[in-house]
């Protein structure tokens, strides 16, 4: 649907809001702001940051500038769900605007400092706050279980390996073997060295505990760059992968469209999109959201799949070390598209939902809840929103683009196993888990809050 008006190109975010003045002073507190009902301010922001994305994807900078100053006087990192959202999409938002001038962008960043112990920290958060890494944990390790039923050398490649609780589990589950446990070996692959160390301690003690014979094999390298001959995958050896939010950063390509400057594109055109999702969505329900879409003929569908080289040549990689099974846990959204609007979008809907997730299961002061947020989630946004090419790495495809590229690597699906799902749904029921729900979906399992489903679960073997 292609609505006739005014182009987003040249018109103003106020043309929204008719009699919202900027006058005195463009940006200026206007007292009816902090006046709104929490639904009536969350509409409002909404409202505010598709006009203020249509700016960014259009390339009108002034324009986008004044969306960014009324934003300002409403969003809040402290807030309810709508109003931390919106702290952290105006600041991708932001940082993708100042790449238009990669001097001050790069001299803003060049001081920012990585911790190691912080990105530790915030994965063991997520891991505490929410049930998803439980849950996938629980299926993944049942999966192995009945993979290697029988075997007497298991081999593990975990391709994020950081989180030891994962592994504990498995090894007290093969410690209880009638048979008894099998040689077990673990290859680690992370990028940071502090993380596998840990790991291999941690994991190390458990199995000594247990008399497990076991051996940690460390590999320090960014996936995109593993080298599979370091994997020392050795003959007798049942091998399982385990991938849990991780494969996705290896659909990254340099794939910008010739010619194309992301802030200047050369068509004006609008759509408008219906959300239907669970609080973001019922707000929008209201009313229509005009969305710029520079090239409407190459959205991405459901069948269509975005080029991704490292993608395909990896997964032929393992599948030619003939796994037994392998386990993909990944975001259930589609954060790969190929313009920034539909990016944006998906990403409200998705984070929307992460957010109430983390509303409804921890208080707002917690300083434990804001470091989730800003240091996983915000920086997850800040990289589907304001990067491109070989840097955007957050490139999250739903399931059933999952189950296409797995197909034509020439894996074939695995039934997950009901022991698991099973087990998977105490865990909720027991630990209160409210809202947390699970899906069966096509032989594969989808992790949702209320109705949203966010995360998926497939197992996958070599198919000859």
């Amino acid at each position: 649907m292609i609505p006739e008006g005014p182009s987003p190109v040249t018109s103003s975010p106020l043309q929204f809001f008719p009699w919202m003045s900027p006058s005195p002073g463009i940006g200026s507190p206007f007292p009816w702001l902090w006046e709104l009902k929490p639904e009536e301010r969350g509409l409002w922001l909404i409202r505010l940051l598709v006009a203020c994305a249509n700016h960014v994807a259009a390339g009108s900078l002034e324009n986008a500038n004044i969306g960014l100053e009324q934003i300002s006087h409403l969003a809040s990192p402290d807030g309810d769900t709508m109003q931390r959202i919106a702290a952290y999409f105006t600041e991708a938002l932001a940082n993708r605007m100042l790449k238009a001038w990669p001097g001050l962008h790069k001299a803003l960043n060049s001081t920012k400092i990585s911790s190691v112990p912080d990105e530790i920290l915030v994965q063991k958060l997520f891991f505490e706050l929410c049930p998803f890494l439980k849950l996938a944990y629980i299926i993944t390790n049942q999966a192995i279980v009945e993979a290697m039923e029988g075997e007497k050398m298991v081999h593990i490649i975990d391709l994020n390996s950081c989180e030891p609780a994962q592994w504990i589990n498995l090894f007290q589950t093969f410690s209880a073997r009638p048979e008894g446990p099998p040689h077990l070996r673990i290859t680690g692959i992370h990028e940071q060295k502090e993380v596998l160390e840990q790991m291999a301690l941690r994991l190390t003690e458990e199995a000594e505990k247990l008399d497990i014979p076991f051996q940690f094999n460390p590999i320090v390298c960014k996936l995109e760059n593993l080298d599979l001959e370091s994997l020392r995958v050795k003959t007798g050896e049942a091998l399982a992968v385990s991938s849990v939010l991780q494969l996705h950063s290896l659909l990254a390509t340099d794939d910008e469209v010739p010619g194309r400057n992301f802030n200047s594109p050369p068509v004006s055109k609008t759509r408008v999109l219906q959300m239907t999702q669970r609080t973001f969505g019922e707000w929008l329900e209201k009313e229509p959201v005009h969305i710029y879409n520079p090239s409407s003929d190459i959205a991405s569908s459901p069948s269509s799949l975005a080029p991704a080289p490292k993608m395909g040549s990896f997964l032929a990689a393992l599948r030619a070390l003939s796994p037994k099974v392998m386990v993909v846990t990944e975001q259930e959204s589609n954060h790969n598209g190929p313009t920034l609007m539909e990016r944006v979008i998906e990403a409200l809907n998705f984070y929307a939902a992460l957010f109430d997730c983390l509303e409804s299961t921890v208080s707002r002061a917690p300083i434990e809840r804001q470091k989730v947020e800003k240091m996983l989630f915000g920086e997850e946004i800040k990289n589907i929103i304001a990067c491109e090419g070989g840097e955007r790495k957050d490139r999250h495809e739903k399931l059933e683009k999952w189950i296409l590229r797995l197909e034509l690597a020439g894996f074939g699906r695995v039934p997950l196993s009901y022991h698991g799902m099973l087990q998977a749904g105490r865990l909720l029921q027991s630990n209160n888990y409210d809202g947390y729900k699970m899906k069966e979906e096509n032989g594969c399992l989808v992790m949702c809050w209320q109705e949203r489903p966010l995360y998926s679960i497939s197992a996958w073997g070599f198919r000859r």
